[in-house]
């Protein structure tokens, strides 16, 4: 089936017209004479955003999202969650027929060093850490009993790095950087100067405590990348560890276990990346045929490492729908999960933009079932 019939022939054609930038590889997605998949398709759409409300709840399930990351309320002064927090959470969701299949830690975020309050865990610092470390036990043990099976989580000091926004389509703007624009403002943060080794030396400290814990209890935990990676002499005093594809390769390989593993941003993936629409097919396989991926953020840009716009899943330079097929050959069975869609002005919330986020990835999760 060449490109011109698949697209006559799903319902999904119209989402899908310009989606696909490559034929088919028939030796990935070769389809049986009736048109079915040669596998089950298990990854659906899902999303992340927060708060966990009903107001928020019933978007989704308006747009057909039945699956997300959800935010149990802030701990506050006591640190953790309790059993009472996440059962409300789980009940909440259930209550809109929507699943509840990840938490976000209350810490250990995207933010900034320098704005973080509860950073000891990536500055090293103890006895705080060993609280903070505490917590998440108690965490995972919750998740445990009330039936949530995954916990997402970052391990940054220099939080999202972009430069200006630029234009984009429909009076939209793009979340952008462009490393040579960017200035080191101040040019330390609080951590100072963390080379490589110090970077690795507190990341085996807390993985060596954690994922032990998520083994006793069965639950994912699942790490995003940095975003984006940085030069190899560092920025703001920081190297990035996360921010290579040898890096996530080496963090999945510390402390070994089946619920170690990511949220994989392919966004930040594409950013890492010098030639992005070939190179990020087999950083999928690699992490995907050894079941490290347990949460997909599925975002599209523009650009390499170093100098990228992050646009609307059907303008980018990736194409969507291989990428789709190629977590459906690796037996990926989570959410895809749009994430920092374009700005507009009359788009204050996004809702618009992650409407239409969810049709397309809703449309290329269909065409895979159909066609492979």
């Amino acid at each position: 089936m060449d490109r011109r019939q698949f697209l006559a022939a799903t319902g999904a054609a119209a989402a899908l017209a310009g989606c696909s930038k490559t034929d088919t590889n028939t030796n990935q997605t070769a389809a049986t004479a009736n048109g079915e998949a040669t596998s089950p398709v298990k990854m659906h759409v899902g999303c992340q955003r927060s708060p966990t409300t009903t107001q928020m709840l019933q978007f989704f399930k308006r747009h057909g999202v039945n699956n997300i990351c959800g935010y149990p309320p802030n701990p506050g002064e006591r640190g953790h969650w309790t059993i009472k927090d996440l059962e409300k959470t789980r009940e909440l969701c259930e209550q809109h027929e929507v699943s509840l299949d990840i938490v976000a830690l209350p810490f250990l975020s995207s933010s900034h060093i320098d704005r973080e309050k509860r950073g000891a865990i990536m500055l090293g610092e103890s006895p705080e850490r060993d609280k903070d470390i505490d917590d998440i036990h108690k965490m995972i043990e919750g998740c445990a009993q009330v039936g949530i099976p995954c916990i997402k989580y970052n391990m940054s000091l220099l939080g999202v790095l972009r430069t200006e926004r630029t234009p984009g389509r429909g009076g939209s703007t793009y979340s952008t950087w462009r490393v040579e624009e960017a200035t080191a403002d101040p040019s330390l943060t609080r951590a100072e100067r963390v080379d490589d080794d110090l970077a690795w030396e507190r990341i085996t400290y807390f993985l060596e405590k954690v994922i032990p814990v998520c083994n006793e209890y069965k639950v994912r935990f699942a790490c995003h990348p940095h975003d984006p990676g940085v030069p190899p002499e560092g920025f703001q005093g920081i190297n990035r560890v996360l921010g290579t594809v040898e890096g996530l390769e080496k963090f999945v390989s510390i402390a070994e276990s089946p619920y170690h593993g990511f949220n994989l941003c392919l966004g930040c993936v594409a950013e890492m990346l010098q030639d992005p629409p070939t190179e990020i097919f087999d950083v999928i396989r690699y992490f995907g045929e050894r079941k490290k991926i347990f949460n997909i953020h599925f975002r599209n840009i523009i650009g390499r490492r170093g100098d990228f716009q992050e646009v609307y899943l059907d303008e980018g330079e990736i194409d969507m729908l291989q990428v789709a097929r190629t977590l459906n050959e690796v037996g990926y069975e989570y959410m895809l999960m749009p994430d920092h869609v374009p700005r507009h002005q009359y788009d204050p919330n996004g809702h618009q933009g992650f409407a239409f986020s969810y049709g397309y990835i809703k449309a290329l999760i269909a065409a895979v079932k159909a066609y492979g």
